[in-house]
């Protein structure tokens, strides 16, 4: 019996090495796939890191101050957390994450997944609270010669381009100037509460008008809200010489393309192809695109587009253009896999049946008695003379 046992016990040792040398032989074939779009999405990428270099250089030579704890990879692109132009709340961590310049190539892929082709016409809602993710949308559309159509709310949230002598309008300009992009916006508004600047000071709004003037960009300083709307959907129908735009890309919370904060949450980050009928409580620029059946990009929760494309959060130091599963996915070696699977299946069927055979499927195995069962005295069969 013993003997047994430790025939047993040797098959399944060489059983559990060989399975372990099938796993690590599979996960070591490993080959990266280049991701759709490599190309387009590597281009958009370096251009981004181009875009952000020469914001940069830009600022130094102006002896801009870089806060290097609240700006780790002193992109200049993290603003303060309070200025006169300051809108709202925004958070540091999605402000250093947008900054990553490989945040382009996930707008490709949407662009791309939206079906936009070369000479297609975008509208596009900025703000001032992510200059990173601006950076990367305009490197995005620049890369794939398609027409913008941008229009900016100048205020921005904490932490986003909230100088009022440097805001947004002004890191278009310098990358304008320096033929970086070769698109910037057509008409700006304040932004804020009611799109008119509501919660800033009157110096705050003061500040902005003074940044689109100097700009030279048209002003959209509406009254109420519902005019703001309908004066860029206009804009964007004039400007697309009266054709559908093929897509729509809203950066931010800007409350003209939202209509109401509650529809930045209701509507998912990342593309939207097609807006279900919704109770939704105003109708901003956003919903009114959807409910014409034209895609939306949304850029606003950048968590959740971090984790579905595979690109670190607040990453120190920023990843190089074309780093991230976003360009090149790990998939397993098809043929070293069914091999290893092969082999290993071959394996275990053998060993079963000569397991099989020389047990004979239990018919050598003693039954074992049962309670109260006595052996049996051959003494008793003896017959008495």
């Amino acid at each position: 019996m013993n003997s047994i046992r430790a025939k047993s016990n040797i098959v399944l040792s060489v059983l559990a090495i060989l399975s372990l040398l099938a796993f690590i032989a599979v996960e070591n074939s490993k080959v990266d796939v280049k991701q759709d779009w490599y190309t387009e999405k590597l281009q958009a990428a370096r251009l981004a890191k181009k875009a952000a270099d020469t914001i940069k250089e830009y600022r130094m030579k102006k002896g801009v101050f870089i806060d290097l704890v609240n700006d780790p990879n002193g992109t200049a692109l993290i603003g303060q957390e309070y200025t006169q132009i300051t809108t709202d709340r925004g958070y540091i961590e999605a402000k250093l994450s947008s900054t990553n310049p490989n945040f382009a190539a996930i707008i490709v892929q949407l662009l791309k997944e939206a079906g936009i082709e070369k000479g297609d016409h975008v509208a596009v809602a900025m703000t001032g609270s992510f200059p990173g993710l601006n950076i990367a949308t305009l490197a995005a559309l620049e890369t794939l010669e398609v027409h913008p159509i941008i229009i900016t709310s100048v205020g921005s949230s904490n932490w986003g381009a909230n100088d009022p002598y440097f805001t947004w309008l002004d890191m278009e300009a310098v990358l304008n100037e320096t033929g970086v992009f070769h698109s910037k916006s057509i008409a700006a508004s304040t932004g804020g509460g009611g799109d008119i600047g509501r919660g800033l000071s009157p110096l705050g709004r003061e500040l902005i008008a003074e940044a689109i003037k100097r700009n030279k960009v048209p002003f959209i300083h509406e009254k109420h809200l519902e005019k703001s709307i309908a004066m860029r959907m206009d804009i964007y129908k004039k400007l697309s010489h009266n054709e559908t735009v093929k897509t729509f890309i809203n950066i931010g919370g800007g409350i003209a393309s939202l209509g109401n904060t509650i529809n930045g949450k209701i509507i998912p980050s990342g593309l939207t192809l097609f807006l279900p009928a919704g109770n939704f409580p105003v109708r901003g620029v956003m919903i009114r695109m959807g409910q014409n059946k034209i895609p939306i990009i949304h850029l606003l929760n950048i968590n959740q587009l971090l984790t579905k494309y595979g690109l670190p959060k607040n990453p120190v130091p920023l990843p190089e253009p074309g780093i991230g599963e976003i360009f090149i996915h790990k998939r397993y070696n098809v043929t070293v896999t069914a091999i290893a699977t092969t082999i290993l299946v071959i394996t275990i069927i053998l060993v079963y049946l000569a397991e099989r055979k020389h047990h004979r499927l239990g018919e050598e195995i003693v039954p074992m008695k049962q309670p109260g069962e006595h052996e049996k005295d051959d003494s008793e069969d003896i017959p008495v003379i």
